[in-house]
């Protein structure tokens, strides 16, 4: 029981380090410095990242004949050399690279970003499979965290220097994620133990841990301070939070043990004591209220998914979900700056604390009410996440006001966190977890897509905006008519998820 745990811990580390693309925003105005280049090549940078997801599903087939825990490392290898070899450009080390050297490099970076994260997926679909959907909320939740965590190291280490803070995450994003997986891969194995034990004891000590590293994330974001003792205090609470999981699998062996003494004392007495009855039903039942029946579709291969229209509902509804949200906040750097937002790096560090909140969500939700008969299905609860995200986007048009833009950011934050984290359990009910790896990252290969489209037309029309001779554009008119088309295809993904609703809702009233 406590390896089981620990490889949950393990993901939990890995994705908490993982989200490298996360903190582009933190830097990408000083790249652009440094590289001298316009909005658009900044803005095929961020896809680039977004590209290598083209090719994620390279991992996928690796994961299905490789042991996890080479996969894991091949995957934070090639991210030291995408991110490495940008860094020694960055320091002068005669390393002279052309624009399209660090274009290439950057899409490097973001493929091993698909690794980790179908090493993650599998080994949580693998350990518990009866609470797939709480266990990968958990643990997906603390990408949301890898702004944060990368800002307030930087913070620590580089404080004031835009250059040298440039510098110092680009050197974070190709070591951390490697020095990470050689800690974890020893974890990173399929636990050979009885998956249908009720684990709610467990999960709710994780999520109390997992909540109030949330709180912590979201408060020291909002208030910045210039004192060093202050940024090193936060930087230490935030890494002894990344520990306290560990404490997860010392309380699950003292509920073991207390279990096993009742299930003693029912023998000898009989099974005439409430004890009993306890132990009973927690062994009985499956945490996820479901009674043990493992809840997915039927397997389905890669060539016949792409020839279902469920998959290409379902393509189009993450497309104009949590890429759109995606791209927002990869642009959040400029949008901050030709919105007059004081202090940039605060506003990606909420957003990344906001999106640790929605990637939660759809887990609590799970915990608290899967054992209902009240049920909603996958597709329902992505439309519902999107409903906020069109009007986060209105508002960035009809209000310039710098608290408007804290509140948008943290919608779009929050619902791109969640979509992300249900597409998980909705790939695998839609068509099972024997081919996830593929399928999942097929999918997800409308990010790079909606980033390239979106990305690059709102660079344009951020193009169109400048004035004559000034280098950046500044004012509400930089972004409006692109919050206006992003917050329409909202709308629009919306209305697909409904149908997508309609066509699977079957999958729901039969189990």
């Amino acid at each position: 029981m406590a390896l089981q745990w620990l490889t949950l811990v393990a993901t939990i580390w890995l994705q908490s380090f993982n989200g490298t693309n996360t903190n582009f925003p933190s830097y990408s105005s000083e790249l652009k410095k440094i590289l001298s280049i316009s909005q658009l090549q900044l803005n095929n940078l961020a896809f680039a990242s977004d590209a290598g997801k083209l090719m994620g599903f390279i991992s996928g087939l690796a994961a299905a004949y490789l042991p996890l825990w080479l996969v894991l490392l091949i995957g934070s290898f090639l991210g030291l050399v995408g991110y490495g070899l940008q860094f020694l450009f960055l320091i002068n080390k005669g390393l002279d690279l052309s624009y399209w050297h660090v274009f290439a490099l950057s899409v490097l970076a973001g493929n091993s970003i698909c690794w980790i994260n179908t090493v993650c997926y599998i080994l949580v679909i693998k350990n518990f499979p009866l609470d797939r959907q709480i266990a990968i909320g958990l643990s997906t939740s603390y990408v949301g965290l890898s702004a944060k965590i990368y800002t307030d190291i930087v913070d620590v280490l580089a404080p004031s220097s835009s250059h040298e803070r440039a510098k110092l995450f680009v050197l974070l994003n190709s070591v951390l994620p490697l020095v990470v997986s050689v800690v974890v891969a020893p974890l990173v194995r399929d636990v050979n133990e009885e998956k249908s034990r009720k684990l709610a004891g467990g999960f709710f000590t994780m999520f109390m841990i997992t909540i109030l590293t949330g709180l912590f994330g979201v408060i020291t974001s909002l208030s910045s301070s210039s004192r060093f003792l202050t940024r090193l205090f936060v930087l230490i609470g935030m890494v002894l939070l990344l520990l306290l999981p560990l404490v997860t699998p010392l309380v699950e062996k003292v509920r073991e043990n207390f279990e096993q003494k009742c299930r003693i004392r029912v023998y000898a007495e009989g099974f005439g004591t409430n004890c009993g009855a306890m132990c009973l039903e927690k062994n009985e039942v499956g945490s996820n209220g479901r009674d043990g029946i493992e809840f997915e579709g039927v397997e389905i291969g890669p060539k016949l998914m792409l020839r279902k229209v469920e998959f290409w509902l379902y393509f189009f509804v993450y497309l104009f979900g949590a890429t759109l949200g995606l791209v927002y906040l990869n642009n959040l750097g400029q949008i901050a700056e030709s919105r007059g937002c004081s202090r940039t790096s605060s506003l990606v560090s909420l957003s990344s604390a906001f999106g640790f909140f929605g990637r939660l969500l759809p887990s609590l939700l799970d915990y608290f009410f899967s054992k209902t008969k009240c049920m909603i299905s996958r597709a329902t609860a992505m439309g519902a996440m999107m409903a906020p995200m069109c009007g986060a986007f209105f508002l960035l048009v009809i209000s310039q006001h710098e608290f408007s833009t804290y509140i948008s950011t943290a919608i779009i934050g929050i619902c791109t966190g969640a979509i992300t984290s249900i597409s998980v359990s909705t790939t695998t009910e839609l068509f099972g977890t024997k081919n996830f790896g593929v399928n999942h990252n097929i999918l997800v290969s409308n990010i790079p897509i909606g980033s390239f489209l979106f990305g690059d037309f709102a660079a344009l029309l951020y193009k169109r905006g400048k004035n004559h001779g000034e280098e950046n554009c500044m004012g509400e008119e930089c972004y409006r008519t692109t919050f206006m088309i992003w917050g329409s295809l909202c709308v629009l993904g919306t209305l697909l998820a409904l149908v997508l609703h309609t066509r699977t809702k079957q999958l729901y009233t039969h189990n």
